[in-house]
């Protein structure tokens, strides 16, 4: 244990002790050289003691972890120091009280407080699953929540996070915190994933708005109005549904929680209550203001606002009206009639007119679009449907061309990925009428190498000489569906050039990160550098006026002949190995 005034690698002071928990102490330490505090967490090793080899390979396992972190609700690591009998880690000092503090001298906290903080929670554990690979917490709980003194929220002890790896089964023996945890971190009952922290921020939501313990009897989850009736009916589900036992019956990742958070008013019984008063007043004022005029108009009015006339009207509406009048009708016409394809359609093409689809705009489609076509049983009606058919094409090529493009990270895989199970539906409809049927199949043949081969799976397997040919004719179809829709006139702010470079440039990217695989399978050099060609040539042929498609065309022409190289020199190494 480091006595007060030690100084740590000639740099680090030791100023107070701030934490002790197993076999660690925290200190306050300031930095002499920079005149700044930092906290220090020590360990030391004891030979022959196995706990404690491993509690020394959890740390540095954390350490070297938070490291490679960059989030305002996390604390820096900035130094690991390991003499060979002590482990220091530096990391930022936290001003501020754990949560489990405050709740121990206000009790439950309020409403709004609560959903401000569940948001933050959730903002920081997004960023957590988004690494490569995602990176579980495993251990929300509010004595590792601080609530610093400006009202934002930090999360600590990263000592049971972990790397996710799929189809890792045995990745979790009883780690976490008894009543916090969820089933899966105890007793083998499955992988620890995304969910898995979902629910222990349900928990620990259920702790900070109820202030009931559920380390403590009676060891349950309650909703929580049972224990103060005036809470939000939104807000007890969203707890509710945090907090189921089987992991696929949750929130399946965090943007969908935090869609559900930010709408959580919109939920709640004494909302829809409302709303359900204001349509009535509104029909009712309607009526008597038409009443005014003509018994046949108000007979005409109540007869077509429940039918096709009244779909119609609000599918049809004004070209010449803006975005979110068009997106509020199209939502009114899906309300009427939930299985029909117009409004979903007319809702895609709204997206794909304006250039957005984030993940906003997509939370908003797969609400509406889930609880029509969603679900076992629910495309038995619709699946040979040469509508839905267009309804999904829409839909892949909208994830594939759009979803969040402007993202600096964007990488084709997670698009592809979104976009899958909408192709997925169109080719195992086998309506071969329709229009786009053959791309369909190119475009999901292409989604699903990307889902199986590119980015962070761990498979063990290389792809076969037919998926690489598969692929190539899928770029290929792709490119001339590219060529097809930059060539339509309907752009008028600069945007489809941008989505057509960038879908270039990752279709460029994924020839020369495959160059081993293609050579190894000895798919033909002409036939992977004639695909290159056209998309150098449509590339070339592009008029751009946004500086950041300019970016792209030259990156795409000025590295056109050093990737041919690349991929050459690939195949050159493959045909010296015979």
């Amino acid at each position: 244990m480091a006595r007060l005034g030690t100084v740590i690698d000639n740099k680090y002071e030791i100023l107070k002790e701030i934490g002790k928990g197993g076999m660690s102490t925290v200190y306050l330490a300031m930095d002499k050289r920079l005149n700044k505090q930092w906290a220090i967490k020590e360990l030391r090793r004891i030979p022959g003691n196995e706990n404690n080899k491993i509690l020394v390979k959890s740390l540095i396992i954390e350490a070297n972890m938070m490291k490679k972190l960059d989030h305002p609700s996390l604390p820096r690591v900035v130094d690991i120091i390991d003499n060979g009998q002590t482990i220091y880690v530096i990391m930022d000092y936290i001003e501020g009280e754990s949560l489990k503090t405050v709740l121990s001298v206000s009790g439950a906290q309020s409403q709004k407080k609560v959903v401000e903080w569940a948001k933050q929670l959730c903002e920081v554990l997004r960023y957590l699953h988004s690494q490569n690979p995602p990176i579980i917490y495993r251990d929300m709980k509010p004595s590792n929540i601080m609530l610093k003194p400006e009202g934002n929220l930090k999360l600590i002890d990263f000592g049971i996070a972990r790397e996710y790896k799929e189809k890792n089964l045995a990745d979790t023996v009883s780690l976490g915190t008894r009543g916090y945890a969820a089933p899966e971190q105890f007793g083998g009952k499955g992988q620890t994933d995304a969910r898995t922290d979902i629910y222990c921020l349900g928990v620990t939501l259920y702790h900070l708005i109820t202030g009931k313990n559920p380390t403590e009897p009676p060891y349950e989850i309650y909703p929580i109005r049972k224990w103060n009736p005036s809470l939000s009916s939104g807000l007890e589900a969203i707890i509710a549904k945090c907090t189921q036992l089987n992991p696929n019956d949750r929130y399946q990742d965090c943007d969908e929680l935090m869609y559900a958070l930010e709408h959580y008013s919109e939920l709640d019984d004494t909302y829809r209550s409302k709303q359900k008063k204001k349509l009535k007043l509104f029909i009712a004022s309607l009526s008597m203001s038409v009443i005014m005029t003509t018994s046949g108009v108000v007979f005409n009015y109540l007869k077509t606002t429940a039918n096709d006339e009244s779909y119609e009207q609000l599918v049809n509406i004004s070209p010449s009206a803006d975005y979110d009048k068009k997106m509020e009708s199209y939502i009114s016409a899906i309300d009427l009639y939930k299985y029909k394809y117009d409004a979903y359609i007319k809702m895609l093409e709204a997206y794909n007119a304006n250039y957005t689809f984030g993940q906003n705009e997509s939370n908003q489609f797969i609400k509406y679009y889930s609880e029509a076509f969603y679900g076992e049983g629910n495309d038995e009606y619709h699946v040979s449907d040469e509508k839905y058919a267009e309804l999904n094409y829409l839909a892949g090529t909208t994830y594939l061309y759009l979803y969040d493009i402007d993202n600096e990270n964007y990488s084709l895989k997670v698009p592809a990925q979104k976009a899958r199970p909408f192709f997925e539906k169109v080719v195992n409809g086998g309506n071969t009428k329709f229009d786009n049927y053959t791309l369909a199949e190119a475009y999901y043949v292409l989604c699903e190498f990307y889902d199986n081969f590119v980015g962070n799976k761990a498979n063990t397997k290389e792809p076969s000489k037919d998926m690489y040919e598969n692929l190539l004719d899928s770029i290929e179809k792709a490119i001339v569906n590219l060529e097809e829709y930059m060539n339509e006139e309907d752009d008028d702010n600069g945007e489809k050039p941008y989505i057509v470079l960038t879908i270039y440039e990752e279709f460029t990217n994924l020839l020369v990160g495959q160059k081993k695989g293609l050579a190894g399978r000895e798919i033909e050099f002409d036939r992977v550098e004639s695909i290159m060609k056209q998309i150098y040539d449509n590339t070339l042929k592009i008029s751009v006026v946004l500086e950041k498609c300019t970016e792209k065309q030259d990156k795409i022409l000025n590295n056109h002949d050093s990737y041919i190289e690349e991929i050459k020199a690939a195949y050159r190494i493959m045909e010296e190995r015979k």
